[in-house]
């Protein structure tokens, strides 16, 4: 179904965990370039849930970063550490229909669990998918270690979000200056019984995301291809939660000379040291439109 151009919604969602590089930059300016060519409109969201590594200094420079490359946005900015509530709440209402339950275990103790089975089944991101070790445990035993002050993450049970659902999902791809959308079969089964909300977070990327697209009324979310296999998931959850949904572009991830993308966790290059060494915001753009294929959705 083809989108009125005038009621198109974007958003560049960037978390406040440390400075933007250029691969962030490439991002926000496809998202900005492509609400300005379809006269839609750009929201800008800071997802700051980590909030032992989220920082104000972090986000202030988000903005300084983005005004420098000349980009506008939509005010209010949406901060996701303000909304645990609304999150919590639809992870409740995956909870009233069965479809989630409390996880005692730690990371470590699920590694020892799939050490000796070297062909164990791995999620999209290669980590070992659950093995279900406290999804068995009775109502009463779950109960008494909630009430013992035990923490727990909360898991989705797939087979049972799955049997929910009863169809096959899938979502609208599209990519490429004047091409034509393709349907993508999504595949959630391959995250296993993923968390949905953590031990010390009361939530997750893949519940917060949802919400916000759905309540900010994203109607076209662009963002780097390491996303591409979440998107399954993500689907899942919003039908499971009665969410619309957006159409998506998966971006090609800028990379240094070695090939690896682009990261904060690897030390990739702020554009503030960027700035600070001369480059300008003019050069900055240059050297990022020359590889940058606007999409526009079918």
């Amino acid at each position: 179904m083809t989108r009125s151009l005038s009621n198109r919604v974007f958003r560049f969602a960037p978390s406040s965990n440390g400075y933007l590089h250029l691969g962030h930059a490439y991002s926000a300016l496809l998202n900005f370039e492509m609400a300005r060519a379809t006269g839609g409109r750009l929201l800008l969201r800071i997802e700051d849930i980590d909030i032992e590594r989220c920082r104000p200094e972090f986000e202030r420079a988000i903005y300084e970063d983005l005004c420098w490359l000349g980009l506008a946005w939509e005010e209010p900015v949406r901060r996701q550490s303000e909304h645990f509530a609304e999150y919590a709440s639809a992870l409740d209402r995956l909870g009233a229909q069965g479809l989630t339950y409390p996880c005692f275990c730690t990371r470590g103790e699920i590694m020892v669990a799939v050490a000796s089975k070297p062909d164990w089944p791995r999620d999209p991101d290669g980590s070992p998918l659950y093995p279900g070790t406290c999804k068995h445990l009775s109502q009463e035993e779950r109960r008494r270690r909630l009430a013992a002050g035990q923490l727990a993450a909360q898991r989705i049970d797939m087979e049972a979000a799955l049997a929910r659902v009863g169809f096959r999902l899938g979502w609208r791809e599209y990519s490429g200056a004047g091409m034509e959308g393709r349907d993508v079969a999504a595949e959630p089964g391959l995250w296993g019984d993923a968390v949905l909300s953590r031990k010390d977070i009361p939530t997750s990327y893949h519940i917060a995301v949802v919400f916000d697209d759905a309540l900010q009324g994203a109607t076209d979310v662009v963002r780097g291809e390491d996303l591409f296999m979440a998107t399954s998931l993500h689907r899942l959850l919003q039908v499971l939660l009665d969410l619309p949904a957006p159409s998506y572009h998966h971006h090609p991830l800028l990379r240094d000379a070695s090939g690896q993308k682009l990261s904060k966790s690897l030390r990739a290059k702020s554009l503030r040291a960027l700035r600070q060494e001369g480059l300008s915001a003019a050069a900055a753009r240059e050297k990022l439109t020359s590889g940058l294929i606007l999409a526009t959705a079918p």
